[in-house]
């Protein structure tokens, strides 16, 4: 069988993380465009390569446009104005740029009213200046920018700090951990040291067992580096047993970090490998695996006075959903080892935990957990 050619065919891999792209924009955009407050969203993707694979599958920048188009036709047929979308796709290779250029006007997935098309092949670090100094400038705009680098050579932790330090971006970015790991294990080079150098010192870096350690511990890395202000997590992507690559994502603001945690879920979902809560309470066998999140939100509400907004940002930050959460506490409640108390310190009405966007800072309903 002739093997596939990298660059010229779509790899599980990258429809995965394709996939997870064209998820997250459908949530975010829906969100943002109805805010009654953003005049203007902008979308950069700033390694676009050539936008499409000779074997047909779409990368990128179709799939931003597509999203883009399709979201206002739904708006059109319904009457509802939304705020101009401008997309941004630069690539150092000018000849890619063209290509994706062709490509969207050939399927005509662009028009004027949607928001402005720009193109460029600039290099990534003059991009990052460059959004540095634009970026500030925004007034009740919003920017995604997707990162899917050609390695991770000129890839700086910095780069992320700078772009979220102005609190209206949010950023996808995709690494090739799986490579990142083999050379960390194997001897490490200059560039990868000096990557992870910027966030911790090497010295307590430890040596990973696994490609799964190494996700962690550089996702652990980015939120010692960023601090509590910025939420990260991950998706990762496994071709095969032994290759695994991993997408980072950051911002700034609790409601999209849920939106793309649900994108993330959905996909976990399809693929079977998502949310099945089996109470550790309910099972007759000792050596029963402790479910992670219940474990995690026990030990949160031991250790403080913990209301449901705490509980519905412990939980978001853990990488799980308000309703995972809700699965755990009613378990617990049904086994007589949770109290939910109002504000009188009576107890709440069964079921009552308010573990939502809605709930997290509204003064009206709000409850705390007992353990018993």
């Amino acid at each position: 069988m002739a093997k596939k050619n990298v660059k010229t065919n779509v790899l599980d891999h990258s429809k995965a993380k394709i996939k997870l792209l064209n998820e997250y924009l459908k949530r975010y955009l829906n969100i943002i465009t109805n805010d009654g407050y953003t005049e203007r969203i902008k979308i950069f993707d700033l390694f676009c390569g050539e936008g499409i694979y000779e074997d047909g599958n779409e990368g990128s920048p179709l799939v931003i446009m597509r999203v883009v188009k399709d979201l206002h036709f739904i708006n059109a047929s319904k009457n509802n104005r939304i705020p101009p979308i401008d997309c941004h796709f630069n690539d150092l290779d000018a000849s890619k740029v063209e290509k994706v250029k062709n490509i969207i006007n050939e399927k005509s997935l662009h028009h004027f009213s949607y928001g402005k098309l720009d193109f460029s092949s600039n290099d990534y670090s003059d991009k990052i200046q460059q959004l540095s100094q634009e970026l500030p400038k925004l007034r009740n705009q919003k920017a995604f920018i997707f990162i899917d680098p050609y390695g991770y050579k000129h890839i700086k932790a910095s780069d992320f700090k700078i772009l979220l330090s102005q609190d209206n971006v949010e950023l996808l970015l995709f690494l090739p951990t799986q490579f990142m790991y083999r050379f960390d294990s194997n001897g490490t080079p200059e560039s990868l040291k000096d990557f992870v150098e910027e966030m911790v010192d090497y010295k307590s870096w430890k040596d990973p067992n696994n490609v799964w350690e190494y996700v962690d511990q550089l996702k652990n890395a980015f939120r010692k580096y960023l601090g509590n202000k910025y939420f990260v997590d991950t998706f990762t992507i496994q071709k095969d047993p032994q290759t695994v690559f991993c997408l980072f994502f950051f911002c700034s603001h609790i409601r999209g970090f849920e939106k793309m945690l649900e994108a993330k879920w959905k996909i976990d979902v399809e693929q079977g490998k998502g949310w099945k809560y089996i109470s550790n309470q309910d099972s007759l066998f000792l050596d029963q695996k402790t479910n992670p999140l219940e474990e995690k939100l026990m030990e949160f509400i031991k250790t403080g006075d913990r209301g449901n907004g705490d509980i519905y940002e412990f939980t978001l930050r853990c990488g799980f959903l308000p309703t995972h959460a809700v699965d755990v506490f009613d378990s617990l409640q049904k086994n007589a080892k949770l109290n939910v108390l109002d504000s009188n310190e009576e107890k709440a009405r069964k079921g009552s935990f308010y573990i939502s966007y809605k709930h997290y800072k509204n003064e009206k309903n709000k409850v705390k957990f007992k353990l018993i």
